[in-house]
């Protein structure tokens, strides 16, 4: 008699473009987010249904919770959480109005006292948490958490008391940067990106680019990654490829890698399509729903990075 449970995932069809195989397994695994996500990037679908979907995340805060974020469990509304919804509404064109004047409502509420953001507010504690996410009574304010939310808010022109704290805390902590690992990195990326300052941004950005460089923060052979070492703390295996920094052509981090390195770095990012369609997660897993959920997420960002630098993706 065969033996119960659940069965693997089955493989996509093979002979199909990695837009196609990606599509099956959207269909197959992700949340009624990314779903809609793919449908709007990559299938004609619109923006409402994606809007919609994501306001099933929202608090009456103002605020994202409910594992919108996959490593933060629970109801409660959350400065990484709201971070990422940002995120998918500037990816969707509405990154504005009076539901962005609502966010700043609330990043003002759980601002630390220079005016940035913590990464985890304490309200979290309670609720089940990725083991590498410490939450503190007090905590401090992270350039994790605060360079994306400011960098997304300028890039989409929102002016708000919020901001004026919280560029500046963005400032000191870029230019105090000497010793950094890949997120942090990544995050202040984004704000240099968008900041008002272009001069500033790109003088921060060509010293960024130096240091991510002299402490090998960036795998630039992927077929030798025994070469570059992976930041304390992260999961074996965990390394980011210029690509994770430049994440499209016209970002301020595209300069620090050579043309050969970034090819390398995309040929790395196209073969990482698993057979199942979907890309990997790199970071640690500590719980089978997040790996879940957050499959869907990198895969839809991998395809378009894919897309922004002319890749064929089908």
């Amino acid at each position: 008699m065969a033996e119960t449970g659940a069965s693997p995932l089955p493989p996509t069809p093979p002979a199909r473009s990695p837009l196609a195989r990606a599509e099956h397994f959207i269909w197959l695994t992700a949340r009624v987010l990314e779903q809609r996500r793919f449908a709007y990037h990559f299938l004609g679908g619109g923006a409402d249904a994606v809007e919609t979907a994501l306001a099933a995340y929202r608090n009456e805060d103002e605020g994202y919770g409910h594992a919108l974020e996959p490593d933060l469990r629970g109801p409660v509304s959350q400065p990484l959480h709201t971070g990422h919804a940002l995120r998918v509404l500037d990816s969707i064109g509405r990154c504005g109005g009076q539901r962005v004047e609502r966010v700043c409502r609330y990043l003002t509420t759980v601002s630390t006292a220079d005016g940035a953001l913590p990464a985890i507010h304490p309200s979290q504690r309670g609720y089940p948490t990725a083991p590498f996410v410490p939450i503190v009574d007090d905590p401090p304010s992270e350039l994790l958490a605060t360079g994306p939310v400011v960098g997304l808010l300028h890039r989409n022109e929102v002016w708000h008391a919020w901001l004026f704290r919280a560029t500046d805390f963005c400032w000191q902590a870029v230019d105090s940067l000497e010793k950094s690992h890949p997120y942090e990195i990544e995050a202040a990326v984004v704000f240099l990106d968008s900041a008002p300052d272009r001069p500033r941004a790109e003088a921060s950005a060509d010293r960024l680019g130096r240091l991510v460089r002299e402490q090998r923060l960036a795998a630039l052979d992927p077929e030798h990654l025994d070469s570059f070492p992976v930041a304390p703390g992260y999961a074996p295996g965990e390394h980011h490829f210029p690509h994770d920094y430049a994440k499209t052509p016209e970002s301020l981090a595209r300069a620090w890698f050579t043309d050969e390195e970034m090819t390398r770095s995309l040929d790395h990012l196209a073969d990482e399509q698993e057979e199942d369609g979907g890309w990997p997660i790199r970071w640690r897993q500590w719980a089978p729903s997040t790996a879940l959920e957050c499959r869907p997420m990198v895969t839809i960002e991998a395809l378009r990075t894919l897309r922004a630098y002319g890749r064929s993706i089908g």
